[in-house]
């Protein structure tokens, strides 16, 4: 047995679920239904503002794109290099390139594992089974 139900919704929430439709070639009413047995993907409005152009675009993707994101690691060179300028940094006062580089490296990380995470999250939320992902 089903029931109709007459709901009025935000504009930026109808938006988000039309987003979501389109991107996954489902009905709205599919997603919708989804969204109230799984609950919805935390909204980037949650993150510090240079990163929500980033992870509002996320929601516009595909699966398989989003599986990519979810899946994706940071290359060795890199998180080399951050633990190296971190363990320096301890010792020694970096120079200003040095602390630059650093300041980029972080930024860098929190974008990426941001971006992992709410990829995932929004497969999630689209009826994935996601397992636990590595950094």
């Amino acid at each position: 047995m089903t029931e109709t139900v007459i709901l009025q919704i935000p504009e930026a929430l109808y938006q988000r679920l039309a987003i979501a439709s389109e991107a996954t070639q489902r009905s709205l009413e599919e997603i919708i239904l989804q969204v109230l047995q799984n609950g919805s993907p935390p909204t980037w409005k949650d993150v510090p503002e240079e990163f929500q152009t980033d992870l509002a675009s996320l929601d516009r993707l595909d699966d398989n794109t989003l599986w990519q994101i979810a899946r994706s690691q940071k290359s060795q060179v890199d998180m080399e290099r951050y633990e190296f300028l971190l363990s320096k940094q301890q010792n020694v006062e970096l120079t200003d390139d040095e602390r630059l580089e650093l300041n980029n490296l972080r930024t860098d990380g929190d974008r990426f594992m941001l971006r992992k995470s709410q990829a995932a999250a929004i497969l999630k939320w689209r009826g994935h089974n996601v397992p636990r992902l590595a950094g």
